[in-house]
């Protein structure tokens, strides 16, 4: 027998599906986000909140809660961007740098706020108080991708973090508990987009990179991610 979609639609849901599911009491116009966030009521709002989303053009966004494969490749890519950020920083005194993960970022304020939380970030150095961080501050921005995540990582950030001027962008791929691949896209100025400057995979020992900074990759410690 066909049942057309407008009586599914019009069927009440299941006793057991309406009080398994939190999502049914949420649903409700009460619910629904006031007023865009600007970065001023970003500023205001309780940490531990700004932790769980993202800010798209105004509106809140989750973020999903990273694997235990994820946080380790964020740490250790974050230590090689620390120990070239370091040494870089001691051939050159008059430089500051500084590397941190998953805090805010904001990408530009109008015509509405967008804010982002980047997996790890190569930047220039800022009081504790600058918060968000401006993206004029930001050399290389890293996010590690997740299964989930693919299109928002290579097609909606990289647009985002190409139009906020951001210069290098890298994407880490993680493949069989290690990681497979890192792919750096470098800002091409005269069309404000992205281009493809090199993949970096773990055919070679250590792999380095000369820009923004020098950075080494030894592959070695991008492997057996879990144990």
């Amino acid at each position: 027998m066909r049942v057309s979609a407008r009586a599914i639609l019009a069927a009440p849901l299941p006793l057991t599906m309406v009080s398994m599911s939190a999502i049914y009491d949420w649903a409700t116009a009460g619910n629904l986000q006031p007023e865009p966030i600007t970065v001023d009521i970003w500023r205001n709002l309780p940490e531990d909140f700004c932790r769980q989303v993202e800010v798209v053009n105004g509106q809140a966004i989750r973020c999903d809660a990273p694997t235990r494969q994820h946080q380790t490749v964020i740490r250790r890519i974050a230590n090689l961007l620390e120990s070239a950020a370091t040494d870089y920083v001691a051939t050159h005194p008059g430089a500051c740098l500084d590397v941190n993960t998953d805090f805010d970022v904001t990408l530009w304020e109008v015509p509405a706020s967008t804010i982002r939380r980047p997996d790890v970030t190569l930047h220039d150095c800022a009081p504790g108080d600058v918060r968000p961080l401006p993206a004029s501050h930001v050399r290389v921005i890293v996010e590690v991708v997740s299964p989930g995540s693919d299109k928002v990582d290579r097609v909606e950030k990289m647009g985002e973090y190409a139009s906020a001027g951001i210069p290098f962008y890298w994407l880490v791929w993680i493949a069989d508990n290690h990681v497979a691949s890192i792919d750096i896209h470098v800002l091409d100025h005269t069309v404000g987009a992205y281009r493809h400057f090199r993949t970096l995979a773990p055919e070679d020992e250590v792999s380095v990179v000369e820009v923004p900074v020098r950075i080494k990759v030894p592959w070695s410690q991008l492997s057996v991610l879990v144990r």
